[in-house]
């Protein structure tokens, strides 16, 4: 076999798991057997239309069938997919396309508009429209349909580009990751090694798999080993409820605002979960009012730390330690190595803050036609500089700091904005905060806390101030606090600090000086 890529998987499960079912989607069951047969029509219909290995391939849309078999169908023939957040602008989504030289779109049929506006000016060629029919663009069933099956064994190794995948672009254009068919397997691998994935895995996936964390630490481990994926096109608390119970889910995984918005759902408190046996959580640690209402339950999180550059993994804190080292984002993967670099360019020793770089077979070798971009980013002969601050324990535990581009100087003083979040998050009135650095002519930089208050709840900037006196140095307090209906958010649930940033120069916000 010379295709050692991700294209081959699902007609490998179609042999080792014919009787099982791949993907639950809107009510629908979809097996390995029938799933493999369509991800060889439809890279038949690629290369039909001219999609030959290296070509790119994006695909517009949520959570669908049609985004797996499109990406494995890319893998069958050689070509790089090209998952777009749909979340993004018209001009947003041109850029990626015309950045990444797409030459097809697959995307979904309610997003047609989007889609046709997007690809004016740009590369693209042709058009296939999942679900309801698009102007301008052919069936994406009927693509499928009428396409003889993929035959051909193109070569594709390990290191051959399998995905673009285009961070979220906060200052400036965001840059094309280019993601190995190998980051990608031995991500997988990690997941399968140090999260215990079984044949028998029920995925819920409900962060959209355009970004990484949920195509990378959920869907492909889990497709790997022969499990189930039940996927939902959005977050919302009750029909997860729902479908936890329905489908006997055996994990999940999200951002702590998604276990949070499940906890403080009215069903959850009679809800039968009981089939959950992992919980995992990235971007974020999780507040402990959220990790005692889901440990009442019987359930302990795995937390995480990584980006779209590690596909996305980086270290893990296994359920069973995750009290006894609350705030650490645990250990590094089986077959991944982290380290802390001093800024003289030395490895910190153990407790001393300096800049987080990851290594391993999971890492990028750089970003899609940015070679200056690459050679910072990756450095020493591979080791990823992530642009994060933290230190590791005695033991090899690392602790998150803070982003070097969110730390705040004040008068000298770094300050790391997780540090004062964690300590806002202990007042139950809080849902959800980030702390940013605004202008200030004294010191720099000073403080803002930006609050998100729970439903019904009331807080006001004294109170605030008397709960962080005494637990926070004074100068790490928020001189001004600023609350807000609704936090700013990635599609991922990641808060957009650059957002509240730009938007702190419009308002003067309340509290103290």
């Amino acid at each position: 076999m010379r295709n050692a890529g991700l294209g081959p998987w699902i007609r490998k499960r179609k042999v080792k798991s014919a009787e099982k079912t791949a993907i639950i989607h809107a009510g629908n069951e979809l097996g390995y057997v029938d799933m493999a047969d369509r991800v060889d029509r439809l890279a038949g219909a690629l290369a039909a239309r001219g999609i030959t290995a290296g070509d790119r391939i994006s695909y517009l849309g949520n959570n669908h069938p049609a985004y797996l078999e499109t990406l494995f169908a890319a893998g069958l023939i050689g070509a790089v997919f090209v998952p777009l957040n749909t979340r993004l602008a018209t001009g947003e989504l041109a850029y990626q396309l015309s950045d990444s030289g797409s030459r097809l779109l697959v995307h979904a049929g309610e997003l047609a508009d989007l889609a046709a506006a997007a690809v004016r000016g740009t590369p693209v060629e042709a058009r296939l429209a999942v679900g309801p029919p698009a102007e301008g663009a052919a069936s994406y069933e009927d693509a499928i349909a009428t396409a003889d099956p993929w035959g051909t064994d193109v070569p594709v190794s390990l290191d051959d580009p399998a995905i673009i995948l285009y961070t979220s672009g906060t200052t400036g254009r965001p840059k094309g990751a280019v993601l190995s068919h190998g980051n990608m397997t031995w991500n997988a691998i990690n997941v399968l090694v140090d999260f215990d994935v079984a044949s028998t895995e029920v995925a819920l996936l409900i962060a959209p798999m355009f970004h990484v964390a949920s195509l990378g630490m959920g869907a492909l481990p889990t497709l790997l080993k022969g499990g189930t994926l039940v996927l939902q096109d959005r977050f919302e608390p009750a029909a997860v409820i729902t479908a936890i119970e329905r489908h006997r889910v055996t994990s999940l995984s999200g951002v702590p605002t998604t276990f949070q918005l499940l906890a403080e759902h009215p069903d959850f408190a009679t809800a039968d979960i009981s089939s959950l046996s992992k919980l995992t959580c990235g971007g974020s640690a999780v507040p402990a009012r959220v990790a005692d209402a889901w440990e009442a339950k019987g359930l302990a999180f795995a937390n995480g730390y990584g980006m779209t550059e590690t596909a996305p993994g980086a270290t893990v804190l296994q359920a069973d330690r995750s009290r006894e080292k609350a705030g650490s984002s645990g250990l590094a993967h089986y077959f991944t190595d982290v380290r802390i670099v001093e800024p003289g360019g030395g490895v910190a020793p153990a407790g001393t803050d300096g800049e987080i770089q990851i290594s391993g077979p999971n890492v990028i070798s750089g970003y899609w036609n940015l070679p200056e971009a690459s050679n910072q980013a990756i450095v020493d002969g591979g080791w990823l500089r992530s642009g994060d601050i933290g230190h590791v324990d005695e033991e090899g535990f690392l602790y998150v700091s803070d982003r070097l581009k969110d730390m705040i100087i004040s008068g000298g003083e770094n300050i790391y904005p997780a540090e004062v979040e964690a300590v806002i998050m202990e007042l139950p009135q809080v849902a959800s905060v980030a702390v940013i650095g605004i202008p200030d002519a004294k010191w720099g930089e000073v403080p803002r806390a930006v609050i998100e208050l729970a439903d019904g709840a009331a807080l006001d900037a004294a109170a605030l101030h008397s709960h962080l006196d005494g637990r926070l140095a004074r100068y790490k307090i928020p001189r001004t606090v600023e609350f807000v209906g609704e936090l700013p958010r990635t599609a991922s649930g990641k808060i957009r600090k650059a957002t509240l940033r730009t938007r702190a120069t419009t308002t003067s916000g309340s509290g103290r000086e």
